[in-house]
């Protein structure tokens, strides 16, 4: 069984997940095009940060909802740990993101994934993501894929 919970970015498993992430994206992209938020920007208000974990307690997966106070959000740090792969995890904390993300009042979830992420993007597309022009810092970058998603009715 897997819960998600808001839980502190600054635990040990939470980091951990943090790491492999980061590894992860690095060995995809180039650094200038890793745009994965810190420990610190986390932590800010408007940040939500959402744990998978196992019967056991074990951190397997994360996400994090950015709240940009004008009915926006987006979708950061989609990570789950190898271990975890294959039991849903990422839809389980989708699912927990999104319906805090539509209580808090966002009408519209963005994200951007990498175009080298194809498991990644099947996932979003089959949750109602459509690609969109990028947007923000991930204008102009060839390693960007922009989607977003309307929330509620």
């Amino acid at each position: 069984m897997i819960t998600v919970t808001v839980e502190d970015p600054r635990q040990p498993e939470v980091e951990a997940l943090l790491r492999a992430g980061d590894a992860y994206a690095l060995s995809l992209y180039p650094p200038e095009s890793c745009y994965m938020l810190n420990l610190d920007e986390l932590g800010a208000p408007g940040v939500t940060v959402f744990v998978a974990r196992d019967a056991q307690g074990r951190a397997l997966g994360m996400a994090a909802l950015v709240d940009r106070g004008d009915g926006t959000g987006e979708l950061k740090r989609l990570y789950v740990d190898e271990a975890g792969r294959g039991q849903g995890i990422a839809t389980t904390v989708m699912d927990a993101l999104e319906a805090a993300a539509e209580a808090q009042g966002i009408r519209t979830l963005q994200l951007e994934t990498g175009p080298k992420q194809l498991a990644a993007i099947t996932l979003y597309e089959r949750r109602g993501y459509r690609h969109i022009p990028n947007f923000g810092p991930y204008v102009g970058d060839e390693f960007s894929v922009c989607m977003e998603k309307p929330l509620g009715s």
